[in-house]
């Protein structure tokens, strides 16, 4: 079987087990919900009678308002993070690189933990109203600052370097840090437990008001970055080539870091801090059916959504009813994974 082939049949396959993972999703948790109580739940969305709806009444609730949201935004934000990992690892040519090497991440952060010590100054009433709106927008506003200090600081009228734009991630990561430790100083009790549980990443605030925003946004990202394959497989031969092939480079690298930065400050705001998404899943893909991007982004984007999924199922699971945050889980899945690229490339220096 040719590359092609493996890669339309790799595609075909995470596309049938999403939906899968996504039941599984749907039907795990602290308050159990039946797969006979799901398929009522979807007869009645289908206008068919279901005689004792009375009895699934309350996990009819619990998919609607909790389950459904959840595993939506899970879908969501695995996709996106899986998506702009590959593209940042086409952009920089290294299967190491992941959205976190241009600050995008830690600038999210340290937008989101502002937003967090902010509302938490403000009377109880508003609280809970203003931090759905104000957290995530800081943290959308934060990750576009770094991205666009990393962009400004490696391009001057020659064009963009990758390498100084590296750098720079490192330096505006290392003071989006140095930020979130002054927060926690002067966060008090409360505020420093919201912050250290959104740094450690969870699905469970999903809303559908929530997700009526970021749907159209993320798939829009998602779509955009995809059609950026074609540029991302002619990088692959080097800058030179690559506009000799009639790309234009210094628009391409513009639209890779913007899209990746949108992206990224999106699923960060909503989600808190998950890593290791945009670093695992594009590699694995990427060791399987090689490095066409045109099919290596769609299928990431499938595995990603699948992985973090499986990680967040994991979450609700491993202490239940109490829930472990997802953050943990993939770093726990994730780092071993990165380890073992690094020795394997250690070798091949050797």
């Amino acid at each position: 079987m040719n590359r092609e082939n493996r890669a339309r049949l790799l595609t075909a396959v995470l596309a049938v087990l999403l939906p899968l993972i996504m039941v599984l999703s749907i039907v795990t948790g602290a308050v159990p919900v039946g797969l006979d109580s799901f398929v009522a739940l979807l007869k009645s969305w289908f206008g068919i009678h279901v005689p004792d709806a009375q009895s699934h009444a309350q996990a009819w609730l619990v998919v609607e308002v909790i389950r459904m949201p959840r595993t939506v935004l899970g879908v969501l934000v695995g996709s996106t993070l899986a998506i702009c990992g590959g593209a940042m690892q086409g952009l920089f040519r290294n299967p190491l690189a992941d959205p976190s090497i241009i600050g995008v991440s830690s600038g999210a952060a340290l937008g989101a933990g502002v937003g967090i010590v902010l509302t938490g100054l403000l009377p109880v009433a508003l609280v809970s109203t203003l931090q759905v709106y104000t957290v995530p927008f800081l943290a959308f506003l934060g990750g576009f600052g770094a991205t666009l200090a990393v962009y400004k600081i490696g391009t001057t009228a020659n064009g963009s370097s990758v390498a100084t734009m590296l750098l720079a991630g490192i330096a505006i990561g290392a003071l989006s840090g140095a930020g979130m430790g002054t927060l926690n100083y002067i966060a008090d009790d409360t505020m420093l437990r919201n912050l250290t549980f959104w740094q450690m990443g969870s699905l469970g605030g999903a809303t559908w008001e929530q997700l009526t925003v970021i749907i159209p946004v993320l798939v829009v990202i998602q779509a955009a970055l995809m059609s950026q394959a074609k540029g991302l497989n002619a990088l692959l031969l080097g800058e030179s080539e690559a506009r000799h092939l009639g790309h234009n480079i210094q628009k391409l690298k513009v639209r890779l870091i913007v899209l990746t930065a949108l992206g990224i400050g999106v699923s960060v705001s909503v989600s808190g801090m998950i890593g290791f998404v945009g670093l695992v899943v594009p590699h694995l893909v990427r060791m399987t059916i090689g490095p066409d991007h045109r099919f290596l982004l769609p299928a990431s984007a499938l595995l990603g959504a699948s992985l973090l999924l499986l990680a967040d199922v994991i979450a609700r699971v491993v202490v239940s009813p109490a829930e472990l945050p997802i953050g943990i889980v993939t770093a726990l899945l994730g780092a071993p994974f990165f380890m073992s690229l690094l020795l394997k490339q250690r070798s091949r220096i050797g």
